[in-house]
C-alpha cells in the first residue's frame, strides 16, 4: 500500500510541534494551564500531589498514540509480504537502541550541557552534533548496501568519538545514564509495542489478535494498578530493570496508549485499503463531516477544561454529549470515511469511559507518575483528534494549509532538536537572541516568544522533508 496516511502523520506533528512550543514559551509568567499540570508557575516545582490536565499533559500521550498508530503500516506492511518473523523482530530491536543512543547523544550536547555560561564552542559543538545525526539517520536508498554500511559506521564512529573526547560542565564526562528521558521511554515504548504488535500478528492467531490485544490492555491495566501496592509482586515486575538506564519495566504503563494506538492504527488501514468508492462530497455530507470535526476538537477541549478544574461531573456529561454528535455525524456521512470515524468514535468512547471511571484512582489525572485516569483519558482524546485530522486532511483536502503539521509529523526526530541543536546556537552566535530579549516581560509576549522559536523549527523541518532529509530509525 504506497499511500500515506496523512491524517497520522499530521496528528505526530501536532504533538512534535506543540512538544517544541511548550518547551519554549517564557516560564513563569503564563496562566498554569500554559505548563504542565504538575509544575505551575511561577517556580515550576514538581507537585505530584497536583492532579489536572493541561494541553501541555497531551503532547507525550499524542506521540505515543501516533507511534503505536504506525505500527499497522511499518510492521504490518511486512508480515503481510511475508518476511519472516526473526528479520522484523531485530529491526525492532535495533530501533530501540538506535532510539536509545539518540536519548543519550543528544542530551550531551545540548549547549548548556556543554558549557556554562554558554558559548561559542558549546553552540558550535551543538551545530556539529545535529550535522552528524543526519548520515546516523538517513537512509541512502540508491547507495550500494556496502556503502550504507560503512556511511552509518562512520558516523556512529565520530558521534561515540564526539562523547568520549568532549568536556561537558553539567556532567563530569559522557555517561550513558545521562539521556533524554522522553526519547528513552519512546526506546522502551518502541521495543515493547513492536513485541506485541508482532507476536499478536502471528498466522496462528489470525482473526484472534485484537482480543489478544484486549485481554492483554486488561492486564496491564491491574498490573499498573497493582504496583502502587508497596511490597507487591506486581510492585516487583513493573520496578524491575536490567539495566535501569536503558530498559525499564516501569514504562510498560504506557502500552495503555499504545495498543488501543494499534487498533485505530488497524481501523485506518483498513479503511485505506477499502475498494469502496471514496464518499461524495455532497452539501450534506460536509455539513455532516465538519460537524464531526468540530465536535471532535469540543471533546480534547472541554476535556482539558473540566479536568484541569476538577469538574469530573461536567466532564462526564459533555464528554458522552460530545461523543453522541461525533456518532450521528459519522453516521450521516456514510461511506467507508463515515464508517472509520464512526469505529473510531467507539474506540474513543471506550477510551474516554475508562478515564472518568479511573479518575478517582491514584489521586487523580496525573502526568506523572501516569495514572490510568491519565492513559484512557489521553488516548480517547488521541482518538478524537486523528478523527478531526481525518476530516480536515483526508475528507476536505485540507493537506496544504496544513502541510506544516504533517511535513512535521513525517520527520519528527529532526523537529524535536532542531531549536535546541540548531536555532538556539545560531541565535546565539549572530546575535539575533538579543532580540528576544523583550518578549519575556508579558504572558502575550512570553508566548510569542515560543511562537517564534517554534515556528523557525518547524520550517527547518519542513525543508528536511521537502529535501527528503529523512532521520528514521
Amino acid at each position: 500500500m504506497k499511500q500515506r496516511a496523512y491524517a497520522l502523520d499530521a496528528l505526530r506533528g501536532y504533538a512534535i510541534i506543540t512538544m517544541v512550543l511548550s518547551a519554549t514559551v517564557v516560564a513563569g509568567i503564563l496562566p498554569e494551564w500554559m505548563y504542565h499540570a504538575q509544575t505551575p508557575p511561577p517556580t515550576h516545582a514538581y507537585q505530584p500531589e497536583i492532579s489536572g490536565l493541561t494541553w501541555v499533559d497531551l503532547v507525550f500521550p499524542f506521540f505515543l498514540f501516533a507511534m503505536g498508530a504506525a505500527l499497522p503500516f511499518s510492521i504490518g506492511s511486512r508480515v503481510e509480504r511475508g518476511e519472516r518473523w526473526w528479520k522484523i523482530g531485530l529491526d525492532v530491536v535495533l530501533r530501540f537502541l538506535q532510539l536509545a543512543f539518540f536519548a543519550i547523544f543528544i542530551q550531551h550536547f545540548y549547549p548548556y550541557v556543554l558549557s556554562s555560561p554558554q558559548d561559542v564552542r558549546s553552540w558550535l559543538l551543538a551545530i556539529g552534533a545535529f550535522a552528524v545525526l543526519f548520515p546516523m539517520f538517513m537512509r541512502f536508498g540508491k547507495v550500494p548496501v556496502w556503502g550504507r554500511v560503512a556511511i552509518k559506521v562512520a558516523a556512529y564512529g565520530v558521534a561515540v568519538a564526539m562523547l568520549l573526547t568532549t568536556d561537558f560542565a553539567l556532567v563530569e564526562k559522557f555517561s550513558p545514564e545521562f539521556s533524554n528521558i522522553i526519547i528513552l521511554i519512546l526506546s522502551n515504548v518502541a521495543l515493547f509495542a513492536g513485541v506485541v504488535y508482532l507476536a499478536t500478528s502471528a498466522k496462528c492467531l489470525k482473526g484472534a489478535e485484537r482480543w489478544i490485544r484486549v485481554v492483554l490492555f486488561a492486564l496491564l491495566a491491574l498490573l499498573a494498578l497493582g504496583a502502587d501496592v508497596e511490597g507487591s509482586w506486581a510492585a516487583d515486575i513493573m520496578h524491575y530493570s536490567p539495566l535501569w538506564w536503558l530498559l525499564r519495566m516501569d514504562y510498560l504503563r504506557y502500552l495503555l496508549i499504545l495498543l488501543p494506538a494499534i487498533e485505530a492504527g488497524e481501523m485506518l488501514r483498513e479503511s485505506m485499503r477499502s475498494s469502496e468508492a471514496a464518499t461524495e462530497h455532497n452539501g450534506q455530507n460536509s455539513r455532516w463531516a465538519a460537524v464531526l470535526a468540530v465536535a471532535a476538537v469540543v471533546l480534547v477541549v472541554a476535556t482539558l477544561a473540566a479536568v484541569q478544574n476538577h469538574h469530573i461531573g461536567l466532564w462526564a456529561v459533555v464528554t458522552f454529549a460530545t461523543l453522541a454528535v461525533m456518532f450521528v455525524a459519522s453516521k450521516r456521512v456514510g461511506g467507508s470515511m463515515g464508517t472509520l470515524w464512526r469505529r473510531l468514535t467507539l474506540l474513543a468512547a471506550v477510551l474516554m469511559a475508562l478515564g472518568i471511571l479511573a479518575e478517582p484512582l491514584q489521586g487523580g489525572i496525573k502526568k506523572d507518575p501516569a495514572t490510568l485516569g491519565y492513559l484512557f483519558s489521553t488516548a480517547g482524546l488521541a482518538v478524537a483528534a486523528l478523527v478531526a485530522l481525518s476530516v480536515t486532511v483526508d475528507y476536505f483536502g485540507w493537506r496544504k494549509g496544513l502541510a506544516f503539521l504533517w511535513q512535521s509529523g513525517q520527520n519528527p526526530m529532526v523537529a524535536y532538536v532542531a531549536c535546541d541543536l540548531v536555532v538556539y546556537p545560531l541565535l546565539n552566535l549572530t546575535g539575533g537572541i538579543a532580540l528576544l530579549g523583550p518578549l519575556y516581560g508579558s504572558p502575550w509576549l512570553g508566548f510569542l516568544h515560543g511562537v517564534i522559536l517554534t515556528s523557525i523549527t518547524v520550517l527547518i523541518t519542513m525543508l528536511s522533508t521537502r529535501l527528503k532529509l529523512f532521520w528514521r530509525t
